[in-house]
């Protein structure tokens, strides 16, 4: 961890408490403030590397966990009453008038991973979002899935989930490589939605009342690998039609052309890959 940084608590509308990370910018302030949203079961620590170097290169940043996970998990995993829905109306929100407040800028770049970046149309602080970057974004329907993630998603989704919800009261996820363990209403979600096209849309006039994704005029630009085996292109494309009135934006990389052997749906953040890390922050000057 960095010297620089600074733990902070983001408090949500509802009164949770999540757990965050600030970065002030080094130098002088050249952008509005980054505010990193996570993926679906990564903890914040994941991000520092890449948080830290971008507030190097001028900017202010915030990563934070999304409740039920990390340090954001108050409770045990089985009492989480955690949802995706909760991460974009109430969890991403407070994150926002959080760094605003701290920075005193008028709006925040949102820089979302996967999930992160999946989650802006039930953002009711949506006008607060100058432009979002989502790296690996896309609505991971399970028929634009490929590769092994093709073959394990269904198990993960059908098997796994409910099996362990049932005896454990959680998703397990981490013993199959991928990210925390996770609520159980997080994982009933990530299912349903990943089920059907449109991904978050699927929870409209269910769980969520307020559908802002036609409202949605900021640009949007999704960033994802071409071995990436979840945000492959048509997921990438089912994401961004999503926002008829936003400016959106595809960029994809080559592992081999960028002298990698593999960049998929994870690695962008890593230290092994920072070569990557300004063709993220191109976008956020652009």
């Amino acid at each position: 961890m960095d010297d620089m940084a600074e733990k902070i608590w983001i408090h949500c509308e509802d009164g949770y408490q999540l757990a965050a990370q600030f970065y002030p910018a080094q130098g002088m302030s050249n952008s509005y403030p980054v505010l990193i949203c996570p993926a679906t079961g990564i903890t914040q620590f994941f991000y520092y590397a890449f948080a830290q170097w971008l507030s190097e290169q001028g900017y202010a940043v915030m990563v934070f966990d999304f409740r039920g996970i990390g340090q954001s998990l108050h409770e045990p995993l089985k009492q989480s009453r955690a949802s995706i829905v909760d991460w974009g109306t109430l969890d991403i929100p407070a994150a926002i008038s959080t760094l605003l407040d701290k920075t005193g800028a008028a709006k925040v770049i949102l820089l979302g991973h996967s999930a992160g970046g999946q989650l802006l149309g039930i953002n009711p602080l949506y006008e607060k979002v100058h432009q979002v970057i989502a790296v690996a974004g896309s609505t991971g329907h399970v028929k634009g899935l490929k590769g092994k993630t093709k073959v394990l998603a269904p198990v993960m989704f059908n098997v796994i989930f409910p099996v362990s919800s049932l005896i454990k009261g959680y998703g397990a996820t981490q013993f199959i490589g991928m990210g925390e363990n996770l609520p159980k209403t997080v994982a009933k979600q990530w299912r349903e939605f990943c089920s059907h096209p449109g991904y978050v849309k699927n929870a409209i006039g269910k769980t969520v009342q307020q559908d802002f994704h036609s409202q949605i005029q900021c640009p949007i630009t999704s960033i994802w690998a071409s071995d990436d085996e979840i945000a492959t292109e048509i997921n990438v494309r089912d994401l961004l039609r999503l926002y008829p009135n936003a400016r959106t934006n595809m960029i994809e990389l080559k592992p081999q052309q960028l002298g990698f052997k593999a960049i998929g749906h994870m690695l962008m953040f890593k230290k092994s890959h920072r070569a990557l890390w300004p063709l993220i922050q191109q976008q956020i000057q652009a």
